[in-house]
């Protein structure tokens, strides 16, 4: 077995990544082909832990943009990250793997609460971990917030799982002459507004020399083969 360049990670999903061909909600089979893949790589050895949006379900800002108060919206999609957390959940633990969902809001009754110190000694037992509802607080993405949790857990590696292959110059789906980066600085990125994560999410990562990678999810086995230290996708970097 090939060993492992990054021991520990963290991947985010966007919230639509769970709808496969569907047009809202959480699409079974795509939730089971993702959850083999995170058991696959957490069985070589990686310490896994997942940050899920919640686009599937309710987007607010989108909301907000139509008069909604914004904080009740951001907070509406704080929760509707908790219902893709669980449903993760259910998934892993059929398929025999350990798992714990922390949220960043109290909600007791379904999940723990996110504490940091906790949150290592789950990956540390092998436990694959989800942290919900974001940061905690309105007008953050979980792109922000998968960025704070991965600086938070001291992970070797931010995974932003995307429908493209890597960042590009400009549109591949629109653009045929289309580039794309096999590595870019923090400050590149930024610089020439490649919009792939926010920019706070970008910044934090930067500012913690924490390196990021962004791929395409759909290949099969491409989680373990990044872990193994194959260059996928566009490797972002503090330089």
């Amino acid at each position: 077995m090939s060993a492992l360049a990054y021991r520990r990670v963290l991947l985010k999903l966007s919230g639509e990544a769970l709808m496969g061909e569907e047009d809202y909600g959480i699409d079974p089979k795509v939730l089971d082909r993702l959850a083999r893949e995170v058991i696959e790589a957490r069985e070589a050895g990686a310490e896994i832990a997942l940050v899920i949006g919640g686009g599937n379900i309710f987007r607010g800002a989108g909301l907000a943009a139509a008069g909604m108060d914004r904080v009740t919206g951001d907070q509406m999609g704080m929760l509707a990250t908790v219902i893709n957390a669980l449903a993760m959940q259910d998934a892993l633990e059929k398929l025999g793997a350990k798992c714990r969902v922390m949220s960043a809001i109290k909600i007791n009754d379904v999940c723990e609460d996110y504490i940091r110190r906790r949150a290592v000694r789950h990956l540390e037992k092998g436990r694959i971990t989800i942290f919900a509802a974001g940061t905690g607080n309105p007008f953050f993405t979980t792109d922000s917030g998968a960025a704070l949790r991965a600086i938070e857990i001291g992970a070797d590696l931010l995974l932003k799982a995307t429908k493209v292959d890597g960042v590009y110059d400009k549109d591949p789906k629109k653009h045929a002459d289309a580039v794309r980066f096999d590595a870019l600085r923090y400050d590149e990125v930024i610089a020439r507004d490649l919009q792939v994560m926010d920019t706070a999410a970008f910044a934090l990562c930067r500012d913690a020399g924490l390196p990021l990678r962004i791929f395409d999810m759909a290949q099969p086995g491409v989680l373990l083969r990044i872990l193994r230290g194959e260059p996928v996708g566009t490797l972002v970097h503090a330089g």
